[in-house]
């Protein structure tokens, strides 16, 4: 009932046979009144560990000043300033029944998930590349892999994100909007606000299926030319201890990409399916919240030069 009074507040002008919407009305995570509770708390500890993981990396790894540690710092960011951009507005919609949010508001956040997803694929494969030299070309790393190459591989990554979220953003809000204002989904994501569109939206599922080659396979290739190289370099190794500890510095690297290409490969080929909205929303919660909370876990902890640097930086705040 209050989500129907807050459908009828809404501030509406006809234009043709149009309806010039001014908000949506997020359906949320889950319909369940039993569960709401429950979710808030989780999500709320998943978002707590991402900050607190993520912010650890950007504090510990100063000390730490190879270029991969420069990469991770940056991708630290981008995974906070994802869960940020769709958690907070998650939690309070656990426990309000005002779901809705501006026009305005719900083209911003689509920008910015749009922007840290696409900048984060990109940094990827600049990472992928860091590794590839550093494995395969070790002693000409520190001349190939300068201060001034690594900042100019994460602008460059920001800029080709934020040219992707810009065209996609602009995209979606041309379409019109009519009938219902329910989006089925927990933030504005691409896929349920297509399904709003009252227009033929073939063309844009073609150019969003181009749009996923150019975010997520065009980086996909990078990453498996280079890895094709560091494992033609590793098996030159006589030594299988030393393959090993070779190989598992870019395990990490590996298991991330696998995630997100799979999530976002899910979520984005097939964007206008009825069938698969559920399916969607749970994908989108493994790449905007569990994966921004995982990657601590999965390059630093398993790192050892991490885990000494974070036992010392411990050991001194204990003493304080």
């Amino acid at each position: 009932m209050a989500e129907l009074l807050q459908m009828e507040s809404t501030e509406e002008t006809e234009s043709g046979n149009h309806t010039l919407l001014t908000e949506f009305v997020l359906s949320g995570l889950s319909s369940h009144p039993e569960l709401q509770h429950l979710l808030f708390f989780t999500f709320c500890l998943v978002y707590t560990m991402t900050v607190v993981g993520n912010l650890l990396i950007c504090v510990v790894h100063p000390t730490l000043c190879t270029s991969m540690y420069f990469f991770l710092r940056a991708l630290a960011f981008l995974d906070v300033s994802t869960a940020s951009t769709v958690v907070p507005k998650m939690l309070v919609s656990f426990l309000s029944e005002d779901r809705s949010i501006l026009y305005m508001g719900c083209a911003t956040q689509l920008y910015c998930v749009i922007f840290f997803g696409a900048t984060e694929w990109y940094l990827l494969a600049a990472m992928a590349y860091d590794r590839c030299v550093a494995i395969c070309n070790p002693l000409r790393y520190t001349v190939i892999m300068k201060a001034r190459v690594c900042l100019s591989l994460v602008l460059l990554s920001c800029c080709s994100g934020n040219v992707v979220s810009v065209v996609q953003t602009a995209w979606v809000f041309t379409m019109p909007f009519c009938g219902p204002r329910k989006i089925n989904h927990f933030f504005c994501d691409i896929p349920p606000l297509i399904l709003l569109s009252c227009t033929d939206t073939s063309l844009y599922e073609k150019q969003m299926v181009a749009a996923t080659v150019l975010v997520i396979f065009t980086p996909f290739c990078l990453i498996l030319v280079s890895y094709a190289c560091i494992i033609s370099s590793i098996l030159k190794i006589s030594s299988a201890e030393s393959r090993h500890k070779t190989f598992s510095t870019c395990s990490s690297h590996l298991i991330v990409v696998i995630l997100y290409c799979a999530s976002g490969t899910l979520n984005y080929l097939r964007p206008n399916s009825h069938n698969s909205q559920d399916t969607k929303k749970v994908v989108a919660v493994i790449y905007t919240t569990i994966i921004p909370m995982l990657n601590p876990l999965i390059y630093s902890l398993r790192n050892k030069e991490v885990r000494e640097v974070l036992i010392v930086t411990m050991a001194v705040l204990v003493k304080k």
